[in-house]
């Protein structure tokens, strides 16, 4: 039977891991194993979908994950890829966003019967005591060797540089796995590639503190071919919540991935086999065009269930093919006193967040990209009025590839 690192590995996840000899032997058996989840905002978002779907290759091997909500580690604030220091938020804050992230992480993993663990380190950080902590932890920390990591050393060259309480955040996580391996025998941390400073301090408490077994093995972060992040649409952040990015936009986002950039997306973000991956990505011109719609329905439908990604394939077929009352297009209420105020096309284009701003949504106009009801804009100044709109709504376009469908109230 295959180790599940190589399952990994060839669907393209892998980064850096620590002893992977000795992690390829520890995985022959059932291994207990964590991934860290920060609880900046009360939905998972594209980025964290990586390692769920690792998560969820691993237990499908046979491995128990532990989903660790950072309802302690996130009043401090990871400093890792940050330019400066995160807002501080309140404790009722951070718990209602872990209530709402560990509804979500049930639609990925299967937690029947101990299969798999949601734990929230806020119950064991909030409440430590900090000269014993600092005593019993902060002693098998090389404050030289923390310089040297490169979330450290980023932070420090910026004008406001590392704070103090953002130091600390290493030991924090550190402790975390020797906290989980006490209590659930846990001897592997998974994560992004972002967090392997972090990851090697908690493998390496373990191993120093309690002279065990322990591992560190990081995922590759969610880049295209030419290295910019991907999951950024003009509203900000892909959402795995339906309220903030709809199965629609979700979809839409999917279909509209760079032909370089299918193949990876299919290995990573589906569970298709990797002998359809290829043949998918290996198609050219027109026919990738496919493998798109393959990609977008394959995550639609783990991320939002079948029948949501039926829709959006359902509505994204019918536009594209000119009729479609777009009853599954994302849309955006309009009252009259809104019309009344400013009814342009460009504020319109900007409120329903199509348009980064209105600036933006006057470059677009003056590119010929705009279409209300079928009907290209060519006045920036172009008003919308409570006439044009029908039982359905009224569709607004902005190019090929984004619609909302503007409903008056």
């Amino acid at each position: 039977m295959a180790n599940v690192l190589d399952t990994l590995r060839e669907r393209g996840f892998l980064a850096q891991m620590t002893f992977e000899d000795e992690l390829y032997k520890q995985l022959e058996e059932p291994t207990t194993f964590y991934v860290g989840f920060d609880p900046t905002a009360d939905s998972l978002h594209i980025g964290h979908y990586i390692p769920i779907m690792a998560m969820a290759h691993m237990q499908k091997a046979g491995h128990r994950p532990i989903a660790l909500m950072g309802g302690g580690t996130a009043m401090v604030g990871d400093p890792s890829g940050k330019t400066d220091m995160r807002k501080m938020m309140t404790v009722e804050t951070i718990d209602n966003n872990v209530a709402h992230i560990k509804e979500q992480m049930g639609r990925f993993l299967d937690f029947s019967d101990g299969k798999a663990l949601i734990v929230n380190n806020g119950d064991w950080l909030r409440h430590m005591n900090f000269i014993d902590f600092m005593r019993d932890i902060g002693t098998m920390f090389s404050v030289n060797k923390m310089l040297t990591a490169e979330c450290y050393k980023a932070r420090m060259a910026t004008e406001n540089g590392l704070s103090f309480l953002e130091f600390t955040y290493m030991l924090m996580q550190s402790y975390d796995f020797l906290e989980l391996f006490h209590r659930y025998g846990c001897r592997l941390e998974m994560g992004g590639n972002d967090q392997w400073s972090n990851m090697l301090g908690g493998a390496d408490l373990v191993r120093r503190k309690d002279n065990e077994r322990a591992y560190a093995c990081t995922f590759q972060l969610l880049l295209t071919h030419d290295g910019r992040k991907m999951g950024k649409t003009e509203k900000g952040a892909l959402w795995l919540d339906p309220n903030k990015t709809t199965p629609f936009e979700f979809y839409q986002y999917w279909r509209n991935v760079d032909d370089k950039d299918v193949e990876k997306c299919l290995g990573l973000l589906t569970f298709l086999p990797m002998d359809e991956v290829r043949r998918l990505g290996a198609l050219e011109g027109s026919a990738i065009n496919e493998a798109k719609k393959v990609l977008a329905y394959e995550v639609t439908k783990l991320v939002h269930g079948e029948e949501e990604a039926q829709k959006a394939a359902d509505a994204a077929q019918a536009l594209f093919a000119g009729g479609a009352n777009g009853q599954n297009v994302p849309s955006f209420e309009v009252t009259r006193a809104m019309l009344e105020e400013d009814a342009r096309v460009t504020t319109m284009l900007a409120l329903a967040g199509m348009c980064r701003s209105k600036s933006d949504a006057r470059k677009q106009v003056e590119a010929g990209a705009v279409l209300v009801a079928d009907e290209k804009v060519t006045d920036v100044n172009a008003v919308i009025t409570p006439e044009q709109f029908g039982e359905d709504g009224l569709m607004l376009r902005k190019g090929k590839k984004t619609f909302c469908r503007l409903i008056l109230k």
